[in-house]
């Protein structure tokens, strides 16, 4: 980045992504005030994940998380895009109940840093593309832990994995950055919502029969006990699941960050485990390209349903 007029908190600065030049605003904005971390920082680090999080992101509408004066401050979930965005960034219109709402569609890393100087802190991608809104590429299972064990999560996902793997669906994890792990299947993109939700809610109800003391497809929490819910709730129309290497609006900056099957087995893993505050970590699980054994193409969810229906 190369700074002028430094000296104060109305500063400006500019960054080289690709072939533009994003202007930053008051780089050194205090944006985490518990951690000392300001927009420079958070920029920067959106710059350096920018080659693995901008495929997870392009094509997608958006939902951003803005806290203009950081933590502590006024946050705002941005779903329309604001006039003065620069053209080159791109938009897709899709219809919402009575009328229609223009997404911020995040292409490539010249708009990522544009969006981070907009002190968007968390990015949360559609499960489809704007080209085909109604037709989700992706299939979330949220696992949030019911009380502070994380154990509990992490044995739901060796449970899901297990089953997923006998319906023929591959599965990648992710660890949220705020509570519990994302459980997600990559589809072909050729079912609508209702079916992809139909499915879920169907695999949820068959995992929770098979372990009734541990899980749950209740919607209502005095229905739960300490059992973990199985949520299905992220795979309808225009609902968002939090991106993969975004940060959170949380204390310490923790990431959504990818993992692997291996990883999963370490007691020591957290919601948590990665922050902003140690973006060489986050660097090096990037590196390791936990995702890498995912197929290139999503699956059908033809044959896994004839699968599901044997088995209820």
């Amino acid at each position: 980045m190369n700074a002028t007029d430094r000296g104060t908190d109305t500063d400006t600065d500019t960054v080289r992504a690709g072939r533009r030049t994003v202007r930053l605003h008051r780089p050194e904005k205090v944006l985490f005030p518990d951690d000392g971390l300001t927009k420079a920082e958070v920029v920067g680090y959106y710059r350096r994940v920018a080659a693995a999080m901008v495929p997870q992101l392009r094509g997608r509408p958006l939902m951003l998380e803005r806290l203009p004066e950081g933590l502590g401050g006024p946050q705002f979930m941005q779903k329309d895009t604001p006039g003065h965005y620069p053209d080159w960034i791109r938009r897709a219109e899709v219809t919402k109940e009575g009328g229609t709402v223009t997404h911020t569609v995040c292409d490539d890393k010249a708009t990522l840093l544009f969006l981070a100087d907009q002190a968007c802190l968390t990015f949360h991608r559609w499960l489809s593309r704007a080209g085909r809104p109604d037709h989700p590429d992706r299939l979330v299972f949220d696992l949030d832990p019911p009380g502070p064990d994380f154990e509990a999560v992490r044995e739901a996902a060796r449970q899901l994995c297990g089953l997923l793997g006998e319906l023929g669906l591959p599965a990648a994890l992710m660890t949220t950055g705020s509570k519990g792990l994302h459980v997600i299947v990559p589809l072909d993109g050729k079912s609508d919502f209702d079916t992809v939700r139909g499915f879920a809610q169907d695999a949820a109800e068959v995992l929770a029969v098979r372990h009734p003391d541990r899980l749950t497809t209740a919607v209502r929490k005095k229905s739960r006990g300490d059992r973990l819910y199985l949520d299905v709730q992220r795979n309808a129309y225009a609902q968002t699941a939090v991106a993969p290497w975004s940060m959170r609006a949380k204390p310490g900056g923790p990431v959504a960050a990818p993992i692997t099957r291996q990883q999963l087995d370490d007691p020591q893993l957290t919601a948590q485990s990665w922050t902003v505050k140690d973006v060489e970590g986050v660097l090096e699980q990037m590196a390791a390209r936990p995702w890498s054994g995912a197929p290139a193409r999503g699956r059908s969810l033809r044959t896994a349903r004839r699968r599901l229906d044997a088995l209820r």
